[in-house]
């Protein structure tokens, strides 16, 4: 089968598609005939191998030979013997770290997938699983979002930023999305309740105070943040600037301080995929309360240029790779 893989650090271009062996589905797994996936930040970072706290896992001076890929979307083609849930031919989607998904076929923890609402598209499952992660629980979890509430997204256009608005509107508050000019009648679209534009105002200048902020851009000190959260309000860091050594490390920790010292909390976030949250975000698809917004679509032969352009930082929703023929 092929898939996209990595043998060393570097540019988009070192990623190559290969004759790989075909993986055979262990006792709880499910073997899936990948129709579409999806690429996200963490893709490009493992190419990069940066920053370079992230070389701890998967080698120092080279990357183990490594697949690409956490989203997903496909068929059914096999089942290991502790498999209940699903049989051969069902359509499924889901995501999770090392499932190396831009591939023809991948291997999942039969909970790692659920069943792909009939009104979605394969594209469109792919992409949301990693994203919409991030989106839910960010808000939900971390922000503890209620009815009612204030709450902005910075970065409200890309990939978690798209799922965030739609996620903050089914909580009930009232969303405010930060973007660029380009982007304000997408983000408009999504749902928001208001949209600044960022390249001719500086929300953290604003007299608005927010009970939450999920900021998924890290293009504004804390401090800044600091000044339009409300006295018990919440901000979600979910990403960071690119540092050589730690990365969006640095502003986690940075979150971890500022919040003893301050009556807002500043909580650092990092997704946990799994089977619950996965069927909120399936339901909320087939009910047609989330829409995945998706930028440019790839063929898998086509995977470098797909990373080169999410890496460039200007992709609005996802940036998603077909596989095979899809109809």
């Amino acid at each position: 089968m092929k898939a996209a893989m990595f043998r060393e650090y570097g540019p988009p271009d070192v990623v190559h598609i290969e004759d790989v062996e075909k993986p055979v589905a262990k006792e709880n797994e499910v073997l899936i005939r990948v129709r579409a996936a999806s690429v996200n930040p963490l893709d490009w970072h493992r190419v990069r191998g940066k920053p370079l706290v992230m070389r701890i896992a998967g080698g120092l001076r080279r990357p183990q030979p490594s697949r690409l890929g956490c989203d997903l979307a496909g068929q059914v083609e096999a089942i290991g013997r502790g498999v209940t849930r699903f049989k051969p031919g069902d359509e499924v989607f889901g995501g999770g770290l090392d499932l190396g998904t831009c591939a023809d076929y991948s291997c999942a923890a039969e909970t790692a997938v659920i069943t792909k609402p009939r009104n979605v598209t394969f594209e469109q499952a792919a992409a949301a699983p990693v994203a919409a992660f991030t989106a839910l629980q960010g808000l939900r979890d971390k922000g503890r979002v209620q009815a009612g509430q204030q709450v902005l997204i910075n970065g409200a256009a890309g990939g978690v930023g798209s799922f965030a608005v739609q996620i903050a509107k089914w909580l009930g508050a009232e969303v405010t999305g930060v973007c660029s000019t380009r982007n304000v009648e997408l983000v408009r679209s999504t749902g928001a309740d208001r949209v600044i534009d960022y390249t001719k105002e500086d929300f953290t200048q604003s007299a608005k105070r927010y009970d939450a902020i999920l900021d998924c851009a890290g293009n504004h000190s804390l401090s800044a943040l600091r000044r339009v959260l409300k006295r018990e309000g919440i901000c979600i860091i979910a990403t960071g600037p690119d540092g050589p050594w730690l990365g969006p490390l640095a502003r986690f920790i940075s979150a971890f301080a500022m919040s003893r010292f301050a009556s807002q909390k500043f909580v650092p976030f990092i997704a946990n995929p799994n089977a619950g949250d996965l069927t909120v975000i399936g339901e909320l698809m087939a009910a047609g309360k989330l829409t995945p917004v998706i930028d440019r679509c790839y063929r898998l032969e086509e995977v470098a240029e797909a990373i080169r352009y999410l890496e460039q930082g200007h992709a609005r929703g996802k940036v998603v790779i077909t596989v095979g023929a899809n109809g």
